[in-house]
């Protein structure tokens, strides 16, 4: 009997690894399978885009919209202004609940997909390892959530909404603290991160999972089909160029406003003018453009290392120097508040009145318009570091990992800044946004040395990112290469300095609006797109191998049970025999047929 079932056993063993080298690497020979991984063969060209080169309708038509942009800022400044003002309030009063309702939608569907059946789907092949090491892919998950925007708004954001309580709040000093933090963190850590996760998914799935060509149109396949890579699929790809454009633009405009208030105080001169910014744009447009067509590796990845120690630095200074016991604090307190007033945040919308209409559109939804605006760049980024993860872990590095940084982060640089306000320091009033930074730092011990320091964080926090942008415009006008010409990324580094030092000239004498006003317009066409981006994911995902293979086993296995227990009681054991084929070509959601597993005694 022992020897039965050693036998038995022995059978089994082998049968469970024949079935799994199946699974895994299919042979030549084996028919295709919707519930088998079939390997991808890197020698062929993916079907959705045979060709390579520069798609002529793609580039040439964003190449044209954009120079007219910027020929239109020039020459008409004043049209441009009230334009776009024009456009703004439509926007904002019209489809303002879109920007509200689309982003935390957002943040609930990759949170459900990673805990849902689907959370165990490799972004890969389904014996993939993972192809950085965990503590290097959360290093470099770390280095996208820094930015220039971390730089700009570290101090700034809290303060102002310390100084001013949003929309529905209020209180004393303590209570307006942690309003403070926690509307900063609602606009800093999951809501941004869930954008920028549904993108790298889309794209990693298309990728890694089945062969596709890394464009934002690739990842449609399953709800266009062949009009992914045919004009619909073009103007998709059109609209992605345009929210890389915009919003590399406005991180440009925002570290050439800082970078001018930063020299203001060091060269102790009087405010600068437009033509200062211009100058400004001009040389950082020069900087990445040269980082850009010098390659990734010697200029993202060295720009990158050094961003990342400075700002390192940066933060540990003000914690040493700044009040640790209160930043230390208020870390608990911010994520605290931060989850007992995410609903009401979430839910905040211009129907509670003009007031919080203008609110919103200068911090909730010109944010929302900014991150969606950056997802085709972040998306590609975090998507390329992630091959071999399962979704489960993406959306949890994804989510996490950035979301720590900017708790930490605004801690530092806002704490102290409110510490410091609270203690008679007038750094509110001191200036605009840009100056607030440099105002905290001009309160504490080695001000020069930090102020300087601020300002090449902020000239090399936009270099690394914004060359990085380029190159991705450059790969969305051909075809989804991964080295796109040179001329291409200098064309559209150019443009980004261009466009600008257009929208900061179309805010008049107030640039930081010209900046926000444009970038929520140019943001709502690919707001639709994200909408059917989730769509086409979801689309895939249901019939993704690894979930035909578990929907086929809960059938076959539940019918076999049942036979086995009706024919043979409590001893029987389950085989797999073949059947005769049947008609179907194509797996529907639910199985076509249940496979027959004979039941025998034991």
């Amino acid at each position: 009997m022992s020897e039965s079932n050693s036998t038995n056993n022995g059978r089994r063993s082998r049968a469970a690894a024949d079935l799994a080298e199946a699974l895994s690497s299919p042979a030549a020979d084996v028919v295709p399978h919707p519930a088998l991984d079939l390997a991808i063969d890197a020698g062929t060209e993916p079907e959705e885009h045979p060709r390579r080169g520069i798609d002529p309708v793609v580039f040439g038509t964003a190449a044209a919209v954009s120079i007219g942009f910027v020929v239109w800022g020039l020459l008409g400044t004043d049209s441009l202004a009230e334009a776009s003002s024009k456009a703004l309030d439509w926007v904002m009063t019209n489809t303002g609940w879109l920007f509200v309702l689309t982003t935390s939608g957002f943040v609930v569907f990759v949170i459900w997909l990673a805990m849902s059946k689907y959370g165990t789907i490799p972004l890969g092949r389904d014996d993939e390892e993972p192809e950085f090491k965990t503590v290097s892919w959360i290093a470099m998950m770390f280095s996208a959530g820094m930015g220039i925007g971390l730089m700009f708004y570290g101090v700034s954001e809290p303060l102002s909404h310390f100084v001013t309580a949003p929309p529905g709040t209020g209180g004393d000093a303590d209570a307006a603290a942690q309003t403070a933090m926690a509307t900063t963190m609602f606009h800093w850590t999951l809501h941004p991160w869930a954008i920028y996760a549904v993108v790298g998914l889309a794209i990693a799935y298309g990728v890694y999972r089945k062969g596709r060509v890394q464009l934002i149109s690739a990842a449609f396949v399953p709800l266009l089909g062949k009009r992914a890579s045919g004009g619909a699929g073009r103007v998709i790809d059109m609209f992605a160029i345009f929210a890389t454009l915009f919003g590399s633009a406005t991180s440009l405009g925002l570290g050439a406003l800082q970078i001018s208030s930063g020299f203001e105080i060091v060269a102790d001169i009087g405010p600068l003018g437009n033509g200062a910014l211009v100058l400004i744009i001009t040389v950082l447009t020069i900087a990445f453009v040269l980082s850009a067509v010098s390659g990734v590796a010697k200029g993202i990845q060295w720009l990158s290392n050094i961003n990342m120690v400075l700002a390192v630095v940066l933060a540990l200074f003000l914690f040493v120097v700044g009040p640790t016991v209160f930043i230390l604090n208020l870390v608990p307190t911010s994520l605290g508040s931060y989850v007992q007033d995410l609903a009401m945040m979430a839910a905040r919308t211009g129907a509670e009145g003009p007031d919080t209409e203008a609110w919103l559109s200068s911090w909730t939804v010109f944010y929302w318009a900014w991150w969606l605006s950056w997802t085709p760049f972040v998306g590609m980024f975090i998507a390329r570091i992630s091959r071999g993860r399962t979704i489960r872990q993406f959306v949890t590095g994804v989510l996490l990992v950035p979301s720590v940084v900017s708790v930490l982060w605004f801690c530092v640089l806002g704490g102290t800044a409110i510490d410091l306000q609270n203690k008679g320091t007038d750094i509110a009033g001191a200036g605009g946004l840009e100056a607030q930074l440099f105002g905290t730092l001009d309160a504490l011990p080695l001000a020069t040395v930090a102020i300087v320091l601020v300002m090449l964080l902020v000239a090399i926090f936009f270099v690394s990112g914004a060359d990085a942008a380029s190159i991705v415009m450059g790969s969305l006008s051909e075809r989804g290469t991964t080295e796109p010409r040179r001329t291409v990324v200098i064309f559209w580094g150019v443009a980004t300095g261009a466009v600008a030092a257009v929208m900061l000239l179309a805010g008049g004498e107030d640039a930081l609006q010209g900046l926000q006003t444009i970038t929520i317009v140019a943001a709502l066409p690919f707001v639709l797109i994200m909408i059917g981006l989730t769509v086409s994911l979801m689309k895939e995902l249901r019939t993704d191998p690894l979930v035909v293979r578990r929907r086929y086993g809960e059938v076959a296995v539940e019918q076999a049970v049942i036979a086995g227990v009706t024919e043979h009681g409590d001893d029987f054991a389950i085989t797999v025999e073949a059947t005769e084929p049947t008609t179907e070509t194509e797996v529907p959601t639910e199985p076509a047929a249940e496979p027959e597993l004979e039941t025998t005694d034991r």
